[in-house]
């Protein structure tokens, strides 16, 4: 190329950053396609008809975010509290309930979202359900130790948890035989309003191919600068 001469330090600066954003645009890529598996995964099992909850980890791996009904009886005096907010931007607590089963196992029940004020049991008390209740939701596992690096540590002692630890719940209540996963309750009302089901996000946003074009962009605009620099400095 006419005038065109590389220099040494251009050179050197340049190509790591045009070789580190290809490789951000391909890992983007293959994010992507992962994305679309999970997304598609998700609204298979959604489709699904209700199912009885599983009774192994196992099977409750190959139903999540599948609908599940179970009965039993609540727990209310071993509420625990998940640091939520609601889409109006309103700051409160996700209520996970213990669920007892007729043969004596636990199932925590996420029954919904509650404003702040409302934590003391005692100002909804018409959603304090007694007896027997059936409740219908989707399947969720819980994740695989904290979740990121930049969330607060749980706060058993103030009963203030920032992901759902279903072994350390379990000890904080003083509950044996707890199962695997919980349930995210529907959008059913509750006596009194509270709690207000259905906070799942099943909606997967996939983004990565506006970021993928956004990072394969810069490693040709890199390139550009690159060619026009020693185009222009090649006959000096």
């Amino acid at each position: 190329m006419l005038g065109f001469r590389p220099r040494l330090w251009p050179t050197i600066i340049a190509v790591p950053i045009v070789l580190t954003c290809l490789g951000l645009g391909a890992w983007q890529v293959q994010r992507m396609e992962w994305k679309r598996g999970l997304i598609a995964e998700r609204e298979a099992a959604l489709a699904l008809p209700s199912a009885a909850p599983p009774r192994t980890l196992d099977e409750a791996r190959r139903m999540e975010f599948r609908h599940v009904t179970e009965e039993g009886v609540f727990l209310h005096d071993k509420e625990i509290f998940v640091g939520a907010s609601a889409g109006s931007g309103r700051i409160g607590y996700h209520v996970l309930t213990p669920l007892r089963e007729a043969d004596g196992r636990v199932v925590f029940v996420n029954r919904g979202f509650i404003p702040s004020q409302l934590k003391d049991p005692a100002t909804r008390a018409a959603g304090q359900i007694t007896g027997t209740v059936r409740v219908t939701g989707l399947l969720r596992l819980p994740p695989e130790g904290k979740p990121g690096w930049f969330l607060p540590d749980n706060r058993p002692d103030k009963n203030y948890w920032f992901w759902v630890d279903l072994p350390a719940m379990s000890a904080e209540t003083g509950l044996a035989d707890v199962a695997p996963f919980y349930i995210d309750a529907d959008a059913a009302p509750s006596p009194g309003g509270w709690p207000q089901g259905g906070v799942t996000r099943v909606v997967l946003p996939n983004d990565h191919l506006q970021y993928a074009i956004t990072w394969f962009a810069l490693a040709i605009g890199m390139i550009a600068v690159y060619v026009v620099y020693h185009r222009q400095t090649g006959g000096q």
